[in-house]
């Protein structure tokens, strides 16, 4: 007699109404959050004019969530419930069945809320998991062509790009579907006896067999539509044989093939399961035989042959096996992300000695950048500050004005408050949300100038009418009609402000009087929500946690509140489809401060395009200190669409395009109405004059140029002219790449000066100059240039330039009076600039105290010409080192040895009557190339390069000797040479040494 098992025990009334209210407070509180979030979003969004962005973000993430979240609830329950339907009436009796009476006893009765309550909960995390597609179905529904196709299937990008995550991710809905409810009916067959473990008979009931078989025949069914996938899909998989992303030889001659051949075989596979399951031989031998077959195949069809093809066909003459499919790579990477319109020019950079045309040019060095962003931010803060809680960051920006007829670039930076200096007095609530409420001005200094001893000659943002210190300009040169800053960078996400007053009272600090006073103001500006009424402040009160909004008589009927004040967070918010650059920057634009952020449209499925990550492509030295690090975001097509402006005093945040040919662009503002992003030509032409080539942008495009600048396969497989970006000069050992620069100069080439991003390049595994790449505007579209230097060039590149420079005897020497215990030497960006067919280098120092609050002063400049140790001066000024570079150049040329770098400090030569007379012609000649050769070996003996120090000796052995031979034919005779420096020598010892 089989004893039954005795019910489980029925929770107390007390206890079913206390988890029933602990439940309702639960769901309350977590629907007040959500709806008080959505309520003050909309406030926000409607105070943008945005509101199209909420309703069209919230509506598909509700569609996307009702309709996966239920159709997942509706197929698990239909399959749970049509298990119960089909359990068998007459069960037989043994000790496993009598165990799970007491299941069937509890789950009888309930059954359907059982049913709905598991559906419930696996349909609300798909639906979960559901909602965060929304950017993939919105693209799914709105994307359209690019117009290029891709190589192998000759199928529109816009299909990868547009459709095909979007169907990857149904079919891994579908999977999870198919599956839950396999393990779920297999679960309920068990409970009511239609699957067994023991007894006599069949251990599964005809139609427990026939259910379970179909589940697993439409999983086969799913897994040859994710095999008709997969093909595609290989365009976008990374190929080990080529070290590039893309199909390979042995994936298109293999593994495709192979991909057809499995699907096929699932599509027969399950029709096998249902045939020999429910009709032939009804039961699972067949069945299961068939799914091993299935695994048998894809692991030889799919695994073995592709691995057997590639082992021994593509890895014995790789190079030549994939070499179509490197230059697919090569050129779907170039058109992804821009590169197809790089304008490479040859540069020989032959000339080595400083020309004469230094000290008379007009067009670059008049525009060599002195100014450190990164460095005179702190100058900035100490001379402009005037109040504590000013800020200008870490970091200051760069841009280009006109004044005075005149463009050129300015360093500038927008005087914040920054809530973290308030004292403790001055950071309570009242003050913190509704006295300090805003920044004054916009700063900005000439980059390549500097008054006072090597301070910045300040131009604008002045706190009074005038400026007050000599050392600045006496009027606003750069004016702003309203200056007062309320969004900026330094303002963090729950720095918000209440602002607007009654009567007449002003309460918001403004700024400091030239009396010693203080000015106060009152906002009269658009932006901000309104929260005069008792709802709006309860509202605010709920979402800030904050009683003063509904306690405080700072808040009146006249309020706004402005929160969101970041510019790139408010971008972000408006356009939450964007990948923003790091770097926002101000602008006064028709007298009114802008921050201009770049914002880039990216995708990760363009087939044979080489994928990046955007966080580790744009980390430098400068990120995290002054510039946004970028998410960990996987791209592989990338376009700077749209240039967003954010108005400094009323956050106005308007979108432009910038690229009206951009299929993912287009696809944005079609799924958002239209109207999102406004048109090119809507573009104000003042605001067009301040767009410059956004820098994460080119960090990642000269990132791959330094390999995808190679277009033959062959080459490219071999590697051998790949390049690297340098490490920081000044601190090698570092491992932080030198950030690229902003000038506004003019390349060889180029109808005159632009305002261009630029970086150096060097050899891969090597330290010489190897090109220049520069980003800038032409005519209002991007323009890539690379000026590419000889692949055995002489010239340095910028961390060989750095040590060489600040190595030399004389500069060292100079350079360590300058830093002491009380004082430290901090330099500057090094500049590298091509002129008359060689390569001018300039890198400021700046000196900075140890005492408290000092800030660093420009005090030198270091210049060097051609390889870099040849011709180097430490001068006081840049136009004074221009005199010594030009100087040391006619002594070159006139076969005299280069004097010390600073001239000030070199001795006046003794026995002046035994100078011997200057040489001429081609003895002179002779001889300025024997000092070159002489200045190579010595650059080569630092730099630690063998094959470089032997190339220079080959090259002083020639050189010597036709100085011989010129100095033969000027005398007449074979006779030694002429006493007096301008015989050269060879270095004492030929023996190679590292440390030079």
């Amino acid at each position: 007699m089989v004893m039954r098992s005795s019910p489980l025990p029925r929770m107390s009334r007390r206890g079913r109404v206390t988890i029933g209210v602990l439940v309702g407070v639960f769901v309350l509180f977590t629907l007040l959050g959500w709806g008080v979030n959505a309520w003050t979003d909309w406030l926000w969004f409607d105070e943008v004019r945005y509101t199209q962005v909420f309703t069209g973000v919230l509506a598909t993430r509700l569609l996307l969530f009702l309709v996966v979240g239920v159709g997942m609830a509706l197929i698990v329950a239909g399959n749970l419930w049509l298990a119960y339907r089909l359990r068998p009436r007459m069960r037989p009796h043994s000790a496993e069945q009598a165990t799970l009476e007491r299941y069937r006893m509890l789950l009888s009765p309930r059954l359907g809320t059982w049913i709905a309550l598991a559906s419930a909960v696996i349909g609300l995390f798909a639906g979960l998991s559901a909602q965060s597609r929304w950017t993939q179905w919105l693209l799914f529904r709105n994307g359209g062509d690019f117009g290029v196709k891709d190589p192998e299937f000759g199928v529109d990008v816009g299909f990868y790009v547009f459709q095909l995550p979007f169907w990857r991710y149904l079919l891994g809905v579908g999977f999870t579907a198919v599956v839950l409810a396999l393990l779920g009916a297999l679960a309920v067959h068990y409970v009511f006896g239609g699957v067994r473990l023991q007894g006599v008979g069949d251990r599964m009931t005809n139609a427990a067999r026939a259910h379970l078989s179909s589940l697993v025949a439409v999983f086969v069914l799913l897994k040859a539509v994710a095999y008709v996938l997969d093909r595609r899909a290989m365009l976008l998989e990374y190929n080990e044989g080529a070290k590039l992303y893309g199909a390979g030889y042995a994936d298109v001659n293999a593994l495709l093939p192979a991909k057809e051949i499995l699907a096929w075989i699932s599509v027969l596979v399950a029709v096998a399961i249902i045939v020999f399951s429910n009709a032939v031989m009804r039961n699972l031998v067949w069945p299961g035989i068939s799914l091993a077959l299935l695994g048998v195949s894809a692991v030889a069809i799919g695994g073995i042959y592709p691995w057997a093809v590639q082992t021994f066909e593509v890895k014995p003459s790789a190079r030549d096996k994939e070499a179509p499919y490197i230059e697919r790579s090569i050129k779907a990477t170039r058109s992804a992300f821009g590169l197809e319109v790089t304008k490479t020019t040859p540069y020989a950079a032959s000339n080595l000695v400083p020309p004469a045309s230094l000290a008379t040019d007009t067009s670059v060095v008049p525009n060599v950048r002195l100014l450190d962003p990164q460095l005179v931010s702190e100058t900035y803060t100490q001379l402009q500050q005037v109040r504590g809680f000013y800020d200008f960051g870490s970091k200051l920006d760069i841009d280009r004005y006109a004044v005075k007829d005149k463009t050129s670039d300015y360093v500038v930076g927008v005087r914040e408050i920054n809530y973290g200096e308030l004292t403790d007095q001055q950071n309570n609530w009242i003050n913190r949300h509704t006295v300090y409420t805003h920044g004054y001005g916009l700063v900005a200094a000439p980059a390549n100038q500097v008054v006072c001893g090597g301070q910045p000659y300040f131009v604008s943002g002045f706190l009074g009418e005038k400026a007050q210190e000599a050392c600045s300009s006496p009027t606003e040169e750069i004016p702003a009609q309203q200056p007062r800053i309320y969004y900026g960078e330094r303002m963090e996400g729950d720095d918000y402000a209440i602002v607007g007053q009654t009567g007449d009272r002003n309460v918001e600090f403004d700024r400091p009087t030239s009396t010693g006073g203080e000015q106060y103001y009152t906002y009269t500006g658009e932006g901000g929500v309104k929260i005069g009424s008792f709802p709006r402040r309860l509202l605010y009160a709920i979402k800030e946690q904050e009683s003063n909004f509904l306690l405080s008589e700072a808040v009146n009927e006249n309020s706004k509140l402005l929160y969101v004040r970041n510019p790139r967070d408010r971008v972000e918010k408006v356009a939450p489809f964007l990948t923003l650059d790091g770097d926002p920057y101000p602008a006064v634009v028709n007298g009114r401060v802008l921050w201009i952020v770049d914002g880039y449209t990216t995708a990760a499925t363009y087939p044979y395009a080489e994928r990046v990550n955007l966080q580790a492509e744009t980390a430098d030295e400068l990120t995290g200190r002054g510039t946004f690090q970028l998410a960990r975001e996987n791209v592989n097509y990338i376009r700077n669409s749209v240039k967003a402006t954010v108005d400094a005093y009323d956050g106005t945040v308007k979108l432009y395009s910038y690229d009206d040919t951009d299929p993912v662009l287009k696809a944005w503002n079609k799924a958002f109405g239209g109207d999102l992003v406004l048109p090119k030509g809507d573009i104000p032409p003042e605001l067009a004059e301040h767009f410059r080539y956004p820098a994460d942008l080119f960090k990642v495009q000269r990132n791959l140029l330094t390999k995808f600048h190679v277009t033959d396969p062959g080459d490219f497989y071999s590697g051998q002219d790949f390049w690297q970006v340098p490490n920081v000069p000044d601190a090698p050992d570092s491992g932080q790449k030198q950030p690229p620069y902003y000038l506004f100069t003019q390349f060889p080439g180029q109808d005159g000066p632009r305002f261009q991003l630029t970086s150096a390049v060097t050899p891969n595994g090597r330290q010489n100059l190897a090109a220049l790449v520069s980003g800038s505007y032409v005519d209002g579209k991007p323009q890539l240039e690379v000026l590419e230097l000889p692949d055995q060039t002489r010239v340095s590149g910028p961390t060989q330039v750095h040590q060489q420079m600040t190595n030399n005897g004389d500069i060292r020497q100079q350079l360590n009076l300058l830093s002491s215990n009380q004082a430290q030497v901090q330099y500057g960006n090094l500049l590298s600039l091509p002129f008359a067919d060689g390569m001018l280098y300039v890198e400021p120092v700046y000196v900075k105290s140890s005492s408290q609050d000092a800030y660093p002063l420009l005090q030198k400049v270091l210049l060097s010409y051609g390889d870099g140790g040849s011709y180097v001066v430490l001068a006081n000024n840049l136009s004074d080192g221009i005199k010594q570079l030009v100087e040391q150049g006619k002594r070159a040329q006139n076969g005299t040895p280069p004097p010390p770098s600073d001239d000030e400090n070199t001795p006046p030569p003794t026995g002046g009557t035994n100078t011997p007379p200057p040489l001429t012609g081609e003895l002179a000649q002779a001889a300025g190339q024997v000092q070159a050769a002489i200045a190579e070996v010595k650059a080569a003996q630092t730099s630690g390069d063998f094959e470089r120090y032997g190339r220079a000796l080959k090259a002083l052995d020639e050189a010597m000797a036709a100085f011989q031979q010129a100095q033969a034919a000027a005398n007449g005779s074979a006779g030694p040479a002429p006493s007096g420096s301008a015989s050269p020598s060879a270095p004492a010892s030929p023996s190679p040494s590292p440390n030079g």
